[in-house]
Parts: C-alpha cells; structure tokens; sequence
C-alpha cells in the first residue's frame, strides 16, 4: 500500500507536487487512519502563509532523506477512517474528526483516549497546541451529523475562531468604541471569507456595533445577500469611511497596503485585530503604522480563558448554541449561504488548490476535497 501525499513549496504556495510514500509498518500504540475527505478554504491558505511563524508546518512535517526542508503539508480539517490500529481503546473502523495532512492516509500516535476521542501523543507534536491536536469520534460527537459532512469540515474550525473572536471583541467591551451610547464600527477585510462572515453573523446578534464588510467588487452582491452586514463596501470605497470613526479593525486579509491604508486615515482605530492572510500575494508586516500596533488574534488563547470562566461543559453547551443557530443562517432553503462541490484525486486537489489560493471562483462555493480513489 501507498500514500498519498500533496506538497507545495513552502515559499512558493503555487508549486505543488502529489508524492506516493510506502506504508510504513505499524508500531504499538499506534493507529493508520484513511483520510477520506476535507475541507479546503482561505483558511488553509493562511495556515500555510503563517507555516512558519506560526508552526503549522510542524504538524506534518515532510520526510526528506537529503534533509531538504523545502516542502510542506498543508493542514486540513475533516474525516477519516481507522484503517489500521495497534491501540487499545482505538477500533478499526471508527470514524473521525479532525485536523489531517492533505494525505490519502496518515499515522496517528494515539494518548489520552476517552469515549469522546484522543489526542495525538506523536513527538512532533507534543509542544504544539492541544486544540489541534484532538481527534473526536463521530458516533459520540455531539455536532456530527453524516448527511452534513461537508458543511461540518468546512465551516466548523472556521466558525470556532469567529465564534471566539466575537467574544474576545465583546470581552474586551470592543475596545472603547461604543462609549457615549455610539455604536462602533467592525471593520472586517476579506468579507465574503468563510471565516470572517461567520464572525459577522455573530456580531450582528450586537446591537451596540456597525459591522461593516470590505470585500473585492465581485463579491459585494453576496456578502449583502447574506445580511450580517450592516454596510458592504468595496475596497476602493474605504475613502467614504468618515476619518472620525470610532473602529475596530479585523483583518482577514493580510493585505499590508490595505492595513496601511486604514490605519492611516481611521484616526479613532482603537485595536487591530489580525486573523489570516486570505490576499496571499500581499502579506505585510504591520510596524511603523500610525494607531494601534496590529495584534495576532490566537483563538486557541481565548478558548482557554474562556474554559476557564464557564467550564468545559459551559464552554461546549454555548458553542453548540450558537454554532446550531449559525447552521440554520447557513442552511436557508431559499438562499443557502454554502453550496459543496467535491474534488477527488491528484489533478482536481491540484485545480481546486489553485482556485482557492488565487481567490478565484464563487464565494457560496465550498470545496471539499480527497487524495482518496
């Protein structure tokens, strides 16, 4: 047996390569699990912008008997099926949920194993975050639902992260905007991402803040179709922004000009809030901006303080709430906000993975993909 692997360079996303590896034989404690398919979005795009800063190379690293570190696996989420197991407690056949290689197939180190799932106690990955690191059985998972697999993969770690930044906003009483009875403005780039109309579904639920999307002019139709937005705005349109407006800037694109250009003309910003890099061909630092220096949103960070405050069972209980209101918004029959198109097999994983890094296509459109016959 082989796997499959899709690599791309990590200082050149558009080169990309599918390499089969020979199975290698399984040692004790460990599981072989089939990647059957996954999600893959702008997300993923900014998980392999960030590769290094942020170690999300480190995940699955690339072999490489010459040591070249020239290539990468990008993570991904979605399900897979234990094909192979020499852990106790992990039975061939179960299904799960979680974060994968873009692989046909990965191995698995298994540690912590509950009836909910497991962690991958893998060395690797021992200093990496646990949040990506948990693996959840399907048959006991609260939030899985067979018949809506894609939309799962697709839209779930995404909507964790705008679930927990519409939180951090809120906990952080939006930085000062609303004082005086006035609402304050969030400003979200990249609007017609997953990721960040998630967010504005969640604070539209807020009164006391304007969210306003800045999208491409291709994409202005639809983001207002979704109606989580108060205003929808092109980018060339930032110049009617009043100069005098108290704002929170979140930044899903990435974009340095863009960045420069709001911190230079919105002299009440009062926090700048970066979350991904979904204009990948102008990624920036953000030194030497006037206003507020530009801060990493961790989403990992804000579900740990909030674990803390509620509990687990607090923290799942109001996350499942939301997430099931968010999923009806979604799933409107009229008008569904997400429509799945799948990709299998070496060339489409490669097409799709040019359409989503481009920025291209249909922003309704969801791709699901897998490197499985």
């Amino acid at each position: 047996m082989t796997t499959a692997q899709f690599q791309v360079r990590k200082d050149s996303l558009d080169t990309a390569r599918t390499v089969l590896l020979p199975d290698v034989p399984l040692s004790d404690g460990q599981v072989r699990v089939r990647i059957e398919h996954f999600a893959y979005t702008s997300n993923n795009i900014t998980y392999a912008a960030f590769g290094d800063a942020m170690n999300y190379w480190q995940f699955f690293p690339v072999a490489s008997a010459d040591g070249d570190a020239t290539w990468g696996l990008i993570p991904v989420w979605g399900f897979g099926v234990v094909r192979e197991s020499r852990c106790a407690g992990v039975a061939e056949g179960e299904r799960l949920y979680g974060y994968w290689p873009m692989a046909s197939e990965v191995v698995l180190q298994p540690v912590r194993v509950s009836p909910e799932g497991f962690f991958d106690g893998a060395p690797h990955r021992a200093a990496l975050h646990p949040v990506y690191n948990q693996y959840l059985r399907c048959a006991v998972d609260p939030l899985h639902d067979a018949a809506h697999e894609p939309q799962l993969a697709l839209l779930r770690p995404l909507f964790l992260t705008a679930w927990l930044i519409d939180d951090f906003l809120a906990d952080n009483t939006f930085f000062g905007t609303c004082e005086s009875g006035q609402r304050g403005v969030m400003l979200l780039s990249s609007a017609s991402s997953k990721t960040a109309y998630a967010t504005a579904a969640q604070l539209a639920q807020r009164p006391e803040v304007e969210v306003v999307g800045l999208t491409s002019a291709a994409n202005v139709a639809f983001c207002e179709s979704l109606g989580v937005y108060s205003r929808v705005l092109t980018y060339e349109q930032l110049g009617t922004l009043a100069t005098d407006t108290p704002c929170v800037y979140v930044d899903f694109a990435g974009n340095g000009d863009l960045r420069k250009a709001i911190h230079g003309r919105l002299g009440k910003l009062a926090y700048s809030c970066s979350i991904g890099g979904t204009h990948v061909d102008r990624l920036a630092g953000g030194r030497d901006l006037p206003g507020p220096r530009p801060v990493l949103f961790f989403a990992p960070a804000q579900a740990k303080k909030r674990h803390g405050d509620w509990g687990a069972a607090g923290f799942n209980e109001r996350m499942a709430r939301a997430w099931h209101a968010f999923m009806g918004q979604v799933n409107q029959p009229a008008a569904p906000w997400l429509v799945v198109q799948t990709h299998r097999g070496p060339e489409a994983v490669q097409a799709a993975h040019a359409l989503v890094l481009g920025g291209r296509g249909d922003p309704r459109l969801g791709h699901m993909l897998s490197l499985t016959a």
